[in-house]
C-alpha cells in the first residue's frame, strides 16, 4: 500500500475560508498572569437565534377553527350529558367519545387573578386580569383575559361578562378575551 505524500495534503486552514459573518472581535483583554483568569468577567454575546416550528393543534383544531370563526366550542358527553368548557375528546366520567358543541358567549366571573409578572409574550401587557368564566349549562369552567376594568377592585365574582373575538385570528387561545357584559 503506498503512503500518500504529505507534502501534497492542502493545508487544514485552506479548507475554512475567512467570512464576515457572526461576531467579530478585537482586543478580548487576556491577563498576563493566568492565575488573574479566575477573576476574569465572562464574554457574553449576542446572537439572534430563529427556529421554525410546525405545531399540530391535532384533536382541538375544531376549537380553534371556532376561535377563528367568532365561536366558542366545546364539548359534550353524549351519555353522561356531561359539558366541557376546555374540550375533551373522550368523556372523563364514562369513557365514551364526546362530541362539539357550541358554547355561549356570555357568562359569569367565578373567580379571577391579576397578573404582574407573566411569559415573555405577555411580559408588556402586564398586569392583565385572567378570569375563569363559568356559563349556563356547561360544567366546567374556562380560563381567558378580561379586558376593560383597571383595577383588581373593579371585578366582582359572579360579574356578567362576554366573550369578544381578534378581528385577525392568529390561531392562539388569546384569539378570544372577555369584556364586562353591560
Amino acid at each position: 500500500m503506498a503512503k500518500k505524500n504529505p507534502a501534497k495534503r492542502p493545508a487544514a486552514s485552506s479548507k475554512f475560508e475567512e467570512l464576515m459573518t457572526g461576531t467579530t472581535v478585537f482586543n478580548v483583554p487576556l491577563p498576563a498572569d493566568l492565575k488573574a483568569l479566575k477573576g476574569m468577567s465572562p464574554i457574553v454575546i449576542k446572537q439572534p437565534y430563529h427556529i421554525e416550528y410546525i405545531h399540530s393543534y391535532g384533536q382541538d383544531s375544531p376549537f380553534f377553527a371556532g376561535l377563528s370563526n367568532k365561536k366558542l366550542l366545546g364539548t359534550k358527553c353524549t351519555k353522561c350529558d356531561y359539558t366541557w368548557a376546555t374540550p375533551r375528546l373522550a368523556c372523563t366520567q364514562c369513557g365514551r367519545e364526546t362530541k362539539w358543541v357550541e358554547l355561549p358567549q356570555t357568562g359569569r366571573v367565578h373567580t379571577f387573578t391579576t397578573c404582574y409578572f407573566g411569559g415573555e409574550e405577555f411580559l408588556k401587557e402586564t398586569p392583565f386580569h385572567l378570569v375563569l368564566v363559568e356559563f349556563d349549562g356547561v360544567d366546567t369552567l374556562f380560563l381567558s383575559r378580561l379586558l376593560g376594568p383597571e383595577q383588581p377592585e373593579d371585578i366582582k365574582i359572579g360579574m356578567k361578562v362576554k366573550a369578544k373575538f381578534r378581528r385577525n385570528s392568529q390561531l392562539k387561545p388569546t384569539d378570544v378575551y372577555f369584556v364586562p357584559a353591560e
